[in-house]
């Protein structure tokens, strides 16, 4: 952790200590070193900093390319590891910015919702994780977050109280979906991108 991302670690950390009660279940499931994809569900603005804080490592997360360009918020950003992606979240330079951190050891927070829900309800997962996970080989690490969405979901500009739960789910390992994606055509190529996809929100949802 540089000193920005642990000095917003600790913040985050006692923020949601304090206002939230935040109970953190199992986070020691989460590999304290080496690549890793933690795949959250997604139903608040607070659900990156709740888990960054929750986590006792650094987290690189994902955030819109044009962040970067707007002066001291670009730097800060960088400084507590975001990846700029494009408007949808992903694209080659994305995919590849997230690669590169997964093969330098880093862990990394991706929702495979791709955006936040508008009910509470979890949504289905889109293929992009899917592809990530076969392509970096790296552990994949569910997380269910609970009392984000009524304390700050769509339906609020402005964050409320409650309590949070962070529950932390045994990490997935896709060695033989990784070995068929190496031989197969195009088309069983995107249903296994689907498959790994959802057999993580499905995890996501057992937690």
């Amino acid at each position: 952790m540089t000193w920005t991302y642990r000095i917003a670690w600790l913040l985050a950390r006692l923020a949601s200590r304090c206002f939230y009660r935040t109970r953190v279940e199992h986070v020691e499931r989460i590999p304290p070193v080496g690549p890793v994809i933690l795949a959250s569900n997604h139903a608040s603005l607070a659900d990156p900093p709740l888990i960054g804080g929750s986590v006792p490592r650094a987290v690189n997360f994902l955030a819109r390319d044009t962040l970067f360009q707007i002066p001291f918020l670009g730097w800060y950003i960088r400084k507590l590891n975001a990846v700029p992606v494009n408007r949808d979240g992903g694209g080659g330079a994305g995919l590849k910015a997230i690669l590169d951190r997964l093969n330098g050891g880093a862990a990394i927070l991706l929702f495979p919702e791709g955006t936040r829900t508008h009910d509470g309800r979890l949504r289905p997962a889109r293929s992009g994780i899917g592809l990530t996970v076969i392509k970096s080989g790296a552990p994949v690490v569910p997380i269910r977050l609970y009392g984000t969405f009524e304390a700050w979901g769509r339906h609020k500009t402005v964050p409320g109280w409650g309590r949070f739960r962070v529950v932390v789910g045994q990490p997935l390992h896709f060695e033989s979906l990784r070995a068929e994606a190496k031989a197969c055509d195009k088309e069983r190529l995107k249903a296994i991108y689907q498959e790994v996809a959802d057999t993580i929100m499905a995890r996501i949802g057992e937690l």
